[in-house]
């Protein structure tokens, strides 16, 4: 990464727009919607981009990934039979390292 958020270092709504799909990728795209060979925790930078602002205090409050598996699992289309895979345990409180791009800025 060259940078600490998607245009630069501060804080945009492309980035706040971007952290649902970043949180819902392990626990239901890789998964329900068949995404990727990996899942997003095994890519560094992006895991630790959805840390950085994961942690941005007050954000952590509005995430529910109960809910998340719920919905995403009971959508009859995608999974017919109802089976919800163990969701892989993912450390939300670790450090992240984005720092090390720049210090956060508000965007103005």
């Amino acid at each position: 990464a060259a940078q600490r958020y998607l245009v630069g270092n501060a804080l945009t709504e492309a980035d706040w727009r971007l952290l649902p799909t970043l949180v819902r990728f392990d626990a239901a795209y890789h998964h329900v919607f068949k995404c990727t060979w990996r899942p997003l925790s095994s890519y560094e930078n992006l895991s630790d981009y959805m840390l950085d602002l994961y942690q941005v205090p007050g954000v952590s409050e509005t995430v529910k990934l109960d809910h998340i598996v719920t919905g995403y699992y009971s959508i009859d289309r995608v999974n017919p039979t109802r089976i919800v895979p163990k969701i892989p345990k993912f450390d939300w409180t670790r450090p992240h390292d984005r720092a090390r791009l720049g210090k956060a800025l508000s965007a103005a």
